[in-house]
């Protein structure tokens, strides 16, 4: 077995499983669960219908690693659509883009791809709270997890002026999340512009995940992406810049599994080397729902809106008796709390029968410190009125606890 896999630390939900076990929630009340980023907004028709016609054809043909052309042109168009400022630059699809079966699979399997294990101390760093799978990637390839705290201080994404200079040097690979999983907090262009450069310094590349981006609270000024910034400095080659995009979140599909990759092309190619190893080519059924969900706008818009309004719920109800802050982007609340996060999490299942995730299940504690501590995240994922009536519970938890 490979030896690795024992620093492997269980998933969050393994913890809030386990946390819960044995608990006797009250059974008068129909269970909400706000603990896991699954959207539950209906998949829009025109995707299944897609995907249903396709696959009376499609079933009976191997699907390559790169894609179709039409798909990865589709992703192409929808990138300079979306990022005005790459209309400055050209997006190639035979060397810039890349689908993938979601950004999970992908932000895994791209550690793996980059990762020189046989150099001395690699290092791959990430915003402490963090998707796990940057963490678990970063294992299995060899390389050692750092920690950059996101705390409020720092408006819960990491200070790049407060590495020092060795950790830096031994950096391979770097993750960055915006908008942030789970604050909702955005990098800034001067931001990522710093980083870029910090990046030319050191030779580590930067794996943007951007699953997030098209959940956005302004509708007059959408987030920009790592990619968006490199047109703007002019970097016509991307250099050591790679975006992760998905469906899931921004078209309501998480079980289509669909997603790309985009930016350096010598950094894709070798990914595409190694995915073609991996198997992991995406089923042209998916390619073809993939190409009409990329092209069709006013969904997403929809699907922001559906956001809002339950945003707006959550801190009508809630901010009489809680600080509620909303964040610029994404569908997550990331809240303080008047007591330990697990034993919130705990007590508000046992007398509420409503589920949220405990902050400190996504951090990891360095130098005494987890960024996590005394915070939930909270998915304003299902409907409109079973996120209103959650409200209410949390709200009857709070002024009763």
């Amino acid at each position: 077995m490979n030896p690795d896999l024992s620093r492997l630390q269980s998933y969050p939900f393994e913890k809030l499983a386990k946390l819960k076990a044995g608990v006797q929630a009250p059974s008068q009340l129909r269970e909400i669960n706000l603990s896991i980023g699954e959207p539950q907004h209906p998949t829009p028709a025109f995707i299944v219908e897609a995907m249903q016609k396709a696959l009376i054809s499609d079933l009976g043909k191997y699907p390559t690693t790169k894609g179709v052309l039409a798909l990865r042109q589709q992703i192409a168009h929808w990138l300079i659509e979306r990022f005005p400022e790459l209309s400055r630059v050209e997006i190639d699809p035979e060397q810039h883009v890349l689908p993938v079966n979601g950004t999970r699979e992908a932000l895994f399997a791209f550690a793996q791809c980059v990762i020189d294990r046989n150099a001395k101390n690699p290092l791959v760093l990430m915003p402490n709270p963090f998707y796990q799978i940057y963490e678990g990637a970063a294992i299995l390839a060899g390389a050692t997890p750092h920690y950059l705290p996101c705390l409020a201080e720092t408006h819960f994404q990491p200070d790049f002026d407060a590495v020092p200079a060795e950790t830096w040097a031994n950096c391979q690979l770097i993750y960055i999340c915006s908008p942030n999983n789970p604050s909702g907090t955005l990098l800034d262009k001067a931001t990522l512009k710093k980083l870029i450069e910090k990046s030319d310094e050191y030779g580590f590349i930067i794996a943007a995940d951007e699953c997030y981006m098209e959940l956005y609270a302004d509708e007059a000024n959408p987030p920009s992406s790592l990619l968006a910034v490199c047109a703007e400095m002019g970097r016509t080659d991307f250099k050591n810049c790679v975006i992760f995009h998905s469906l899931s979140k921004r078209s309501n599909a998480p079980g289509l599994r669909s997603g790309f990759v985009a930016g350096d092309a010598r950094v894709l190619q070798q990914f595409l080397l190694y995915r073609t190893y991996h198997g992991c080519a995406m089923p042209l059924a998916v390619q073809t729902a993939s190409i009409v969900a990329w092209a069709e706008q006013s969904h997403v818009k929809a699907n922001r809106d559906l956001y809002r309004e339950k945003f707006a719920l959550m801190h009508d109800i809630l901010s009489p008796v809680i600080p509620i802050e909303i964040p610029p982007a994404s569908f997550y609340l990331w809240q303080q709390v008047p007591m330990d996060d697990t034993e919130f999490v705990k007590q508000l299942f046992a007398t509420q029968r409503l589920t949220v995730l405990a902050g400190s299940y996504l951090s990891r504690t360095v130098d005494g410190i987890n960024p996590g501590k005394n915070r939930v995240r909270i998915a304003l994922v299902p409907d409109v009125n079973d996120c209103q009536e959650a409200a209410q519970r949390i709200r009857h938890f709070l002024e009763t606890f």
